[in-house]
């Protein structure tokens, strides 16, 4: 689903296309109807026949999450298994074809690893928890930042007279 299927969609017009589908409607139809972009009718359509209406209806409503074990079973199922995207959704009870793509993705690239859940937060030993440099340390790394500086202009000093010599032996 559209990141923004929430923000340009209330739930009215999410009524009308389940009510549509529901009828048996394609996304052409829902297209040529609501006025929505082909991509969020395929979409639609593709959501509210894996789920049915009540789910679609509620999808946005809140953030849900899966568990490691759901989305290894659903991407196994679908890449090896060779079930059909909306078959893994209705089996598995995934409201979005978003997440499901995702992991797909994910386990191609990476295999069953790339599906496990990523520690949460800043890691330990970074910036924010370094101790705080001595005043010793502090002068220490300005006068390197000082004698770097003072370096790169001397250098450029030495290019500028080199190329000012070289123009005045070319006349």
């Amino acid at each position: 689903m559209n990141a923004n299927f929430v923000s340009w969609h209330d739930r009215d017009m999410r009524e009308l296309a389940a009510e549509l589908i529901g009828k048996g409607a394609g996304w052409r139809t829902l297209m040529r109807e609501l006025a929505i972009p082909m991509t969020t009718a395929k979409n639609w359509v593709k959501s509210c026949r894996a789920v049915g209406s009540e789910v679609f209806l509620n999808m946005g409503s809140s953030h849900r999450s899966y568990d490691y074990e759901t989305k290894l079973s659903a991407a196994r199922d679908h890449v090896e298994g060779g079930m059909s995207k909306p078959d893994v959704m209705k089996k598995y009870g995934i409201a979005s074809l978003s997440p499901l793509n995702s992991w797909v993705r994910k386990y191609r690239e990476g295999g069953p690893e790339a599906l496990r859940p990523k520690p949460k937060g800043r890691p330990p030993g970074s910036a924010s928890s370094a101790k705080p440099k001595t005043i010793e340390q502090e002068l220490a790394e300005e006068n390197r930042r000082l004698r770097a500086e003072v370096a790169y202009l001397k250098k450029l000093r030495a290019l500028e007279a080199a190329k000012r010599a070289r123009g005045r032996n070319a006349r």
